[in-house]
C-alpha cells in the first residue's frame, strides 16, 4: 500500500523526534561518563517534552515504538501509519548513534558502551525486565491521560508532562536498567556499537508495558465515551441550560 503525504510528514515528525531523544539522551551518558544523574535525566525529560510540544500536533509524538504499539492496540492509529512510525523510530535511533559514534571521542563513547542500556549490579535480566515494564507502564498511562484523552485537563501541556514522567522514571530507573523504556532508544547505540547483552529486556519490558497501559486506559476511561461532566464555573465546566439535561 502506497504511503501518503500525510503518512511522509507524519512519520519525519517521529524521525526528528527519536533522533533528538537518542542524540541528547545517549550524548548525555556519553559527556558525563555516565556519572551524572541528575543531567542524564532532565536531557532524556527535556528532548521528550519539547520534541513532544513541537511536533505532537503533527504525528502525536510518540518517538517510542512501544508507545505507537499502545495506540495500535488501543486501535487509535491505522497498521499502516504504525509502520511507518516504527520504520522512522528505528533508523532515526541508529543514525542518531552513528552521528555520536562518529562525532566524540572514542574513549568516551566506549566508556559507557556508547549510552547503550546496561543493567546495573545485581540486577538479573528477569527484574530488569519488570523494571522497565512498570516504567513504561508510567509513560504510556501518562501519554494516554494527557495526550489521548480529550477530557484531560491537563492536554495543553501534555509535553511537560510526559517530558516529567521519562524524567522521573530515569532518577529511578537508570542505576539499574538505564531506564530505557523505548526499544528504539535502546536499538541504536546496540546496533552501533554491537552491545547486545540481554537486550531484549529493553524490548519485551517496554512493550509488555506500554501494552498494558494503553489497553487499560483505553478501557477504563475511553471506551465507552464517559459522557460530559457537568459542574461549578469555578471548575471550569459549563453547567447544562435550563430544561437541558447532563
Amino acid at each position: 500500500m502506497a504511503v501518503n503525504r500525510d503518512a511522509l510528514q507524519r512519520g519525519f515528525a517521529e524521525f526528528v523526534g527519536t533522533f533528538a531523544l537518542v542524540f541528547v539522551g545517549a550524548g548525555s551518558i556519553i559527556a558525563t561518563s555516565g556519572g551524572n544523574l541528575t543531567a542524564i535525566a532532565l536531557a532524556h525529560g527535556l528532548a521528550i517534552g519539547v520534541m513532544a510540544s513541537a511536533v505532537g500536533h503533527i504525528s502525536g509524538g510518540h518517538f517510542n515504538p512501544a508507545v505507537t504499539l499502545g495506540f495500535l492496540v488501543a486501535r487509535r492509529i491505522e497498521p499502516v501509519l504504525a509502520v511507518v512510525y516504527w520504520v522512522a523510530q528505528f533508523l532515526a535511533a541508529t543514525v542518531a548513534a552513528l552521528l555520536l559514534s562518529w562525532l566524540l571521542p572514542e574513549t568516551s563513547v566506549n566508556t559507557v558502551k556508547l549510552g547503550t542500556p546496561v543493567l546495573g549490579s545485581g540486577i538479573g535480566a528477569g527484574e530488569g525486565l519488570v523494571i522497565e515494564l512498570i516504567l513504561t507502564f508510567f509513560l504510556v498511562w501518562v501519554i494516554f491521560a494527557t495526550a489521548a484523552d480529550p477530557r484531560g485537563a491537563f492536554r495543553s501541556i501534555a509535553g511537560l508532562a510526559i517530558g516529567g514522567t521519562i524524567t522521573l522514571d530515569i532518577f529511578m530507573g537508570r542505576p539499574y536498567t538505564g531506564a530505557a523504556m523505548n526499544p528504539a532508544r535502546a536499538f541504536g547505540p546496540q546496533l552501533v556499537g554491537d552491545h547486545w547483552s540481554s537486550g531484549w529486556v529493553w524490548y519485551a519490558g517496554p512493550v509488555v508495558g506500554g501494552a498494558v497501559a494503553a489497553l487499560m486506559y483505553e478501557l477504563l476511561y475511553l471506551r465507552p465515551a464517559r459522557p460530559e461532566p457537568v459542574g461549578p464555573v469555578e471548575s471550569g465546566v459549563i453547567e447544562p441550560r435550563a430544561g437541558e439535561s447532563a
